[in-house]
């Protein structure tokens, strides 16, 4: 049982207790556990195996940790069963909507036999929920409204595919005068890994022309909606793109709440709420006086929460909150960081440019290295590099590296790893090189003790120095291996061995929460392009906006620290 499945148990659960009236507290405490194991990056079910103690994750308690058991080993819990046994079937999903309370779903399933949101849009086109007592035409409207934007946002997009799209847009919005602030918010701004529908907003004191400048954009397909202060668009690609403009002085606290995430908010709303505070879009109303006060800036609203500013990719309900109580938010890593490219391909295998080309674009960017880390032969259709190729390349990277002062390119494959864990190249020649990463490319069906000895077997290798793109996912495409991925963390903390947080924007590997794990256990990173042409160099982006979601700071990435340090731990073996 995976842990996304565990944590939907804990969600349901937590709606279904607050139907039945129960109190705040043991409400919030099956969400706040659900959160947590949503957002493990240790496999529960392993920790169950291993019988680890569930009570180490964060806002489990023993009695949760006793019922996370129990769906794990017998698959099913009686405690969740009894509880759905007491409402009509399918109400947990009637509560994902917006504006369907728990009296409501109720309602809707006893008097209409309602029992999916399929069965509640049906009865709202054919005028059933209209017809219901303390409902009406205005609140049938809305839940169509709702439903259908739920379905948008549940086509989600990797971000790679989402940013261009929305970049190019707010370049062209930008070239209005009157539109001031311009940023984007939601799940993009958090940069979680795929998005849904996406926010941007702005301050202006023009907000028709902006308006009317925005729906007639050349990318837009579909206007939606059009009001005086929002809009609605598809646009190419069928992504919804919505529009906010508000008042120059209430920008800080709508950004903070549109940002979100929807947990984020609601832990902030119950500090604000021990502090006599109502927070809202609008700003922060004290309770006792009833006086509003707005707020210009987002550092400004959660410094009026006594918070250290919580950056956005943070922002998910965990522990954040808690940590910028005691002023413990660490400065997260930027792209300004880097000093170097550890993962890159040129026209030797499958990339689309010189070894001299990848290189002055890599200095362009203010870099101090480049690993050239083309494919091993075992990649016949990339072109791979067999023994004598290799060999020709390293002598052309020393003779290049001979006219080229204050930048070094690195000799370096990117190995495949064998079915059986073995490498594609002799560790005489690999002995040679500057830098070996290994990589799986191969064989990705094997079970997970199989594939896992397979890694850890290459990890062991010592000339092996990173190990590529981990899980070898691709979002949307490819499932990530099986892999016993906390034995592969203490293997790579053992030898000193750098794990990769890949930064192609369909690979994104390691993801955020195996990139917080690994750095909690010490392991060396990376964030490396895979670039296989100049433009790709430009995804480092990608990798940073994991690794901050990981908690990580340069001090944690290999390839911020300047070429000596980068050296000298390439020779540590």
């Amino acid at each position: 049982m995976k842990n996304a499945a565990i944590a939907k148990v804990f969600h349901d659960i937590a709606d279904l207790i607050e139907l039945k009236g129960e109190n705040t507290f043991k409400i919030r405490a099956y969400q706040k556990a659900a959160r947590a194991i949503e957002h493990s990056p240790r496999e529960i079910e392993q920790m169950v195996k291993d019988g680890s103690d569930l009570k180490d994750i964060p806002g489990v308690g023993e009695a949760i940790a006793k019922k996370t058991v129990e769906l794990v080993t017998t698959g099913g819990l009686h405690y969740y069963d009894e509880l759905r046994a007491e409402f009509p079937e399918g109400i947990s999903d009637l509560l994902d909507i917006p504006g369907v309370g728990p009296k409501i779903a109720v309602r809707l399933g006893s008097e209409l036999g309602v029992q999916s949101v399929d069965d509640l849009e049906a009865a709202v086109l054919d005028g059933r929920v209209a017809t219901m007592p303390r409902l009406g035409e205005k609140v049938a409207e809305n839940i169509l409204r709702q439903i259908q934007a739920m379905r948008t946002k549940e086509r989600r997009i990797p971000i790679g595919e989402a940013l261009p799209v929305i970049e190019e847009i707010m370049a062209e919005l930008r070239g209005c005068p009157a539109l001031k602030n311009l940023t984007t918010a939601g799940s993009l701004r958090r940069f979680r890994e795929t998005v849904g529908d996406i926010d941007i907003m702005g301050t202006t004191d023009d907000r028709e022309s902006i308006i009317d400048t925005f729906v007639s954009l050349p990318e837009v397909k579909e206007v939606l909606a059009k009001g005086g202060t929002k809009a609605s668009v598809l646009v190419i690609g069928d992504l919804q793109i919505d529009l906010r403009l508000v008042d120059h002085d209430s920008f800080g606290s709508l950004l903070q709440y549109f940002t979100g995430s929807k947990q984020h908010n609601i832990v902030l709303r119950e500090r604000g709420h021990r502090q006599k505070l109502k927070l809202s879009e609008y700003g922060i109303t004290e309770l006792q006086t009833g006086v509003l006060e707005k707020f210009t800036t987002e550092e400004g609203f959660y410094e009026r929460l006594g918070l250290q500013f919580i950056p956005p990719e943070l922002r998910e309900g965990q522990w954040e909150v808690e940590r910028a109580e005691r002023n413990a938010i660490p400065r997260l890593i930027e792209v300004g960081d880097l000093k170097g490219d550890l993962h890159v391909h040129t026209d030797w295998s499958d990339g689309h440019d010189t070894i001299e080309a990848m290189a002055l674009a890599a200095r362009a960017k203010g870099y101090q290295y480049i690993a050239i880390t083309e494919h091993s032969a075992g990649r016949g259709v990339a072109r791979g590099l067999n023994e004598e190729r290799l060999r020709n390349q390293i002598a052309e990277i020393k003779r290049l590296n001979e006219q080229t002062d204050g930048f070094r390119i690195l000799t370096g494959i990117e190995v495949d790893i064998r079915a059986d864990g073995s490498l594609d190249l002799p560790d005489e020649l690999l002995a040679e090189l500057d830098i070996v990463i290994a990589a799986v490319h191969s064989a990705m069906n094997q079970p997970q003790e199989k594939m896992t000895e397979r890694v850890l077997r290459a990890i062991r290798n010592l000339h092996v120095d990173v190990l590529a793109h981990p899980t070898c996912r691709l979002l949307g495409e490819r499932e990530p291996i099986m892999l016993d991925i906390e034995a592969i963390f203490s293997a790579a903390a053992e030898t000193d061995t750098a794990l990769e947080i890949n930064a192609m924007p369909n690979r994104l590997d390691l993801k955020d929460i195996h990139a917080y794990r690994a750095r909690e256990l010490g392991v060396r990173l990376v964030i490396s392009t895979d670039a296989h042409s100049i433009s790709h160099l430009d995804f480092i982006r990608f990798g940073i906006g994991v690794a901050r979601r990981g908690w990580c700071e340069a001090r944690h990435i290999l390839n911020t620290r300047p070429l000596e340090e980068v050296e000298a731990f390439l020779r540590r073996g």
